[in-house]
């Protein structure tokens, strides 16, 4: 049974709800003691991200539905991406009034705040939890009315587990060793220094910059000033990007390449950043989300999706215990294949490495070829060594690349695609033209959105099974989540079963969205001491 909740001082108010949203008994409060919240039915709150944290001590709750994450996704499907999205802004919406801009106030309060907007802004004498139970009835009705409310309610379901999860990550943390940080660190980068000055490594570099620019005093750190030096002897570039620099012939490359390598590590996860983040051994990103609108998750400060592999070596388990990670494979031409149904794709997704059961097929073998075709088609990069591959593959697989042009001209007109559960991709702006280069631009947006908005929503019921399932595992916690791995901290005894766990759930996964199908979801499981050492 869905209960609505909103945290109180002393406690939280509850109410019941029905399956419709209309209220049940009387509201009452209840002590958030371990043990009086989790053995609860869905609760149903505003966000998750502001009222689970100061909850969580009180237990682990299984299943929630998302005010505001769901009525962002109902906002989206209804063209209407962007509005604002809390429970005062949707209340106001059903009675008339005008709608405030939403207030995100996790930064003035570690406390529970589940209507900490509403509190002041509610008219007087409204009630927020009849206001929260009014929101949730209008939100099941508007589900009702998507034209596939079963999967428009399966994503709802894993937005919120999702959340749940993200809450759950961010008081676990990701186990972080700051002496190997710091050491390698020095490694890199020499010793740390103070005032503004460049670590030996960089201050090094600095210098082997500048004698290529035959002594002229160049600031790696500024693009501008990058142009103007290879402007001046004769190398003229568009921008500093790596990738534009390694198309260019001038010693100062090479050491601006890897300066610039160096530098984001410093700026990214440097000392500085360790002292801010890491505590008690752990990192602790900020997780958001749906903070991407294919609904991949962000985080708000710290680049916890974005560890880069020189500093891996930094996440140990604890003595007794080993870090359990998981990969899925090729996720997106996998689900490609369950996406449009395609006979010869989905026979090649039945192999572990669906690039070369596809080069098999339709490329005498060469495996670059099919997946220089098929990355190509999901992205639009239709041109150049792509062209030739995938002319073939529209022909092998016309089912499938039939599916990806049709979400490119659908978005090319300005219209609204959808992934596989319902999320929507944003509208066009006001000032957007429907024809040249900002239709084609949009064109080859929403070619990929189908799919990798698909993509996140498998591992989000993946991410949702496996941390239900995980509760059967003493000592088990998720304690990382980047689009298509999950990385679980278990002793060493339970590593086996969160194993089992991590193939299952991806099966599971699989079955949700797409029901009987043949498409196989593999994975690389590897259960190490360093996450380094995993595959």
């Amino acid at each position: 049974m869905p209960v609505i909740l909103v945290p109180s001082d002393g406690g939280c108010v509850v109410q019941g709800l029905s399956d419709g949203g209309g209220l049940i008994g009387a509201p009452r409060t209840v002590a958030a003691a371990p043990g009086t919240l989790s053995a609860q039915g869905r609760w149903v709150w505003a966000d998750t991200a502001r009222c689970y944290p100061g909850l969580l001590a009180a237990g682990r709750i299984e299943r929630c539905h998302d005010l505001a994450l769901t009525e962002a996704l109902l906002l989206g499907h209804e063209g209407r991406w962007g509005e604002p999205r809390s429970v005062l802004a949707s209340w106001s919406r059903l009675n008339g009034r005008p709608v405030p801009a939403d207030v995100d106030g996790r930064e003035a309060s570690s406390e529970p705040t589940l209507f900490e907007a509403e509190r002041s802004a509610l008219p007087t004498g409204v009630d927020p939890v009849g206001a929260g139970a009014a929101v949730y009835a209008d939100q099941l009705r508007r589900i009702a009315a998507t034209e596939h409310p079963a999967r428009f309610g399966l994503l709802v379901a894993a937005e919120s587990a999702g959340a749940l999860a993200a809450v759950e990550m961010t008081a676990a943390g990701l186990p972080w060793n700051a002496d190997v940080h710091r050491e390698t660190l020095t490694d890199l980068l020499g010793p740390r220094v103070g005032g503004g000055l460049r670590p030996a490594r960089l201050a090094e570099l600095a210098a082997q910059i500048d004698a290529a620019f035959d002594g002229r005093r160049t600031n790696p750190d500024s693009p501008a000033d990058l142009l103007a030096a290879f402007a001046e002897v004769g190398r003229p570039i568009e921008s500093t990007r790596s990738w534009v620099l390694r198309d260019v012939d001038h010693p100062a490359v090479e050491p601006l390449l890897a300066y610039k390598k160096l530098a984001r590590i410093l700026a990214a996860n440097g000392w500085t950043w360790q002292e801010r983040w890491v505590r008690d051994g752990r990192f602790r990103p900020d997780y958001v989300p749906g903070g991407v609108v294919s609904g991949r998750w962000a985080t708000r400060g710290g680049g916890g999706l974005q560890i880069p592999k020189l500093l891996r070596g930094a996440v140990r388990a604890a003595p007794g215990h080993v870090l359990v990670v998981a990969d899925a494979g090729q996720l997106e031409p996998r689900l490609l294949a369950a996406l449009s149904g395609d006979a010869g794709m989905t026979a090649a997704a039945q192999a572990s490495d669906m690039y070369a059961a596809i080069a098999a097929r339709s490329f005498a073998g060469d495996r670059s070829r099919a997946k220089v075709g098929l990355l190509g088609a999901m992205y639009g990069q239709v041109g150049g060594q792509a062209a030739a591959p995938l002319a073939v593959l529209r022909q092998e697989y016309p089912t499938a690349l039939r599916l990806l042009e049709e979400a490119a001209r659908t978005g090319e007109r300005g219209d609204l695609v959808r992934s596989h559960l319902g999320r929507t991709c944003p509208p066009t702006t006001e000032e957007w033209a429907s024809t040249g280069p900002a239709a084609r631009a949009r064109g080859r947006f929403t070619r990929n959105f189908v799919v990798q908005a698909t993509a996140a929503e498998w591992a989000l019921a993946w991410l949702a099974v496996v941390r239900t399932r995980l509760s059967t595992v003493d000592g088990a916690e998720l304690v990382f989540f980047v689009h298509d791995e999950l990385v679980v901290h278990a002793p060493v005894a339970g590593a086996e079963q969160v194993r089992r766990i991590l193939y299952e759930g991806a099966l599971e996964a699989g079955r949700l969205l797409f029901g009987a199908t043949q498409v196989r979801f593999p994975l690389d499981v590897s259960a190490v001491d360093c996450y380094a050492d995993a595959r």
